[in-house]
C-alpha cells in the first residue's frame, strides 16, 4: 500500500458462504461503521430479489447494477462493505474499491462453502445438478480476482469472532499507515 492510498472503508470480498455478512456485522458493530451488504442494497434498488434479477434479467444485468454500486462507493466513508461473491470478479471493481477501502478476501474450501450454503435456496448460481462442482468451477475462475485483495483470511477453521478480530486488526494496521491529513475520524 502506498502513502497516497486513502482507506476510509473496509471491503469484504470472497465466495458466497465464506462469512462476509457475519464478519461484516461484527466489524461494523465494533467500529461503529455502517454495514452495507451489496446484495441487499441491489435488491432494494431493483425492488426484487437477486434470484428474480437473475431469472428475469440475467446475470449480465445483475453485474451491471453491481458495477454502478461500486462506482457510487468512491465517496463513502466509515462503511463496512460486504460484497456479493462475484462482485470482485471484475478488475475494474477491484481497482475502484482500492481507491477507498482495505480489501479483505475471506476464503474457504469448496467443501466448507457447500456445507454452509447447501440449505439456502436463494443462491441462483448453485441451482443445478452438481452445486459442489459449480462451486469448484466458480472458485477457480474467481481466484485470480480474490488474490488481488490486500489481505486473505481463511475462514474454514476459525470462528466468526476470530475472523472479525483478525480483519479488524488488519484494518487498524492499514489505517495507521495513512498520513494523519488523509484520515477520516
Amino acid at each position: 500500500m502506498t502513502g497516497e492510498r486513502q482507506i476510509h472503508n473496509l471491503a469484504l470480498i470472497g465466495f458466497m458462504g465464506t462469512g462476509k455478512s457475519s464478519v461484516g456485522r461484527l466489524a461494523a458493530a465494533q467500529l461503529g461503521y455502517e454495514l452495507i451488504d451489496t446484495d441487499e442494497w441491489i435488491e432494494r434498488r431493483a425492488k426484487k430479489s437477486i434470484t428474480k434479477i437473475f431469472a428475469e434479467d440475467g446475470e449480465p444485468a445483475f453485474r451491471e447494477i453491481e458495477r454502478q454500486l461500486v462506482a457510487e462507493m468512491t465517496g463513502w466513508r466509515q462503511k463496512i462493505i460486504s460484497t456479493g461473491g462475484g462482485l470482485a470478479a471484475n478488475d475494474a471493481n477491484i481497482a475502484s474499491l482500492k481507491q477507498h477501502a482495505l480489501i479483505v478476501c475471506l476464503w474457504a474450501t469448496p467443501e466448507a462453502i457447500w456445507e454452509r450454503v447447501s440449505h439456502q435456496a436463494h443462491r441462483p448460481l448453485l441451482q443445478g445438478p452438481d452445486p459442489l462442482g459449480k462451486i469448484r468451477t466458480l472458485l477457480e475462475q474467481r481466484t485470480p480476482f480474490y488474490r488481488q485483495a490486500d489481505v486473505l483470511v481463511h475462514t474454514g477453521t476459525r470462528s466468526v469472532r476470530e475472523v472479525a478480530q483478525h480483519v479488524l486488526h488488519q484494518f487498524q494496521i492499514a489505517r495507521a499507515r495513512v498520513p494523519d491529513g488523509e484520515r477520516t475520524h
